[in-house]
């Protein structure tokens, strides 16, 4: 009768345990806790490639921004990179867009700084408007906007 007794004492504890909170809410809590970690790493994950062309789409058409990537693959790749800021022989231009400014002047960049930045270079760079077209140029502005 005592190990009854001593039994349905631990069930009943056990019972009311679990009611007030116990094993199964904070296991319930946790799983929360970590369904909010995950989401939140995946949606904090840098999607390159999503977010850029939507950018440049407002503001030139996807074709464009094509023929510029191939136009700065043959001409401008050999001394800037597209994918990081870091130096190659220029400057790295991913991000510039969001930058604001050329990193070796401080100057504003826009559309039409970035034109005559490629038109006529500087004392690094070559300036393009004899090698390029006015329609290339152009291209490779609203390619090097979506980096």
């Amino acid at each position: 009768m005592v190990e009854l007794e001593k039994s349905l004492n631990r069930r009943c504890r056990d019972h009311h345990s679990l009611r007030r909170g116990g094993i199964v809410k904070r296991n319930l809590l946790l799983l929360g806790i970590v369904i909010l970690a995950v989401a939140g790493a995946l949606l904090a994950q840098d999607q390159p490639g999503k977010t850029a062309p939507k950018k440049a789409a407002s503001h030139a058409s996807a074709g464009s921004v094509t023929r510029g990537k191939e136009v700065f693959d043959k001409k401008c790749a050999m001394c800037h990179f597209a994918d990081s800021d870091q130096k190659k022989i220029g400057p790295g231009l991913k991000g510039i867009s969001k930058r604001g400014t050329f990193t070796v002047n401080g100057n504003k960049v826009t559309t039409e700084s970035l034109r005559t930045w490629i038109e006529n270079g500087d004392s690094l760079m070559p300036g393009m408007k004899d090698s390029l077209e006015p329609a290339q140029i152009k291209d490779v502005v609203a390619y090097v906007k979506t980096l």
